[in-house]
């Protein structure tokens, strides 16, 4: 029988994890998400980042905005968006 046929069939969903995070939890949703280890993806946010001259640290802060925490059922942006919508 093929490896994993009767398990379940479970959408990965990319969110900022609480456990491992040292800022916002990006890197290590990413990690958590890609399976690698989450200081690989710290390295080469920071490397990104020295060789964009600070332009990927906007890409951190989106994905801080974009990537819905751990727990919650949107992003900021979405919530605000939803905010803005309803009028409060």
């Amino acid at each position: 029988m093929i490896k994993g046929m009767n398990e379940p069939n479970v959408t990965k969903r990319l969110i900022r994890t609480r456990k491992d995070r040292w800022v916002a939890g990006v890197c290590s949703g990413i990690s958590a998400y890609a399976g690698i280890d989450a200081n690989v993806i710290r390295v080469v946010f920071a490397a990104l980042t020295i060789l964009t001259a600070g332009l990927f640290a906007l890409v951190y802060l989106a994905a801080w905005v974009i990537i819905p925490e751990e727990g919650e059922d949107g992003s900021i942006a979405e919530n605000l968006i939803n905010k803005t919508r309803s009028g409060g």
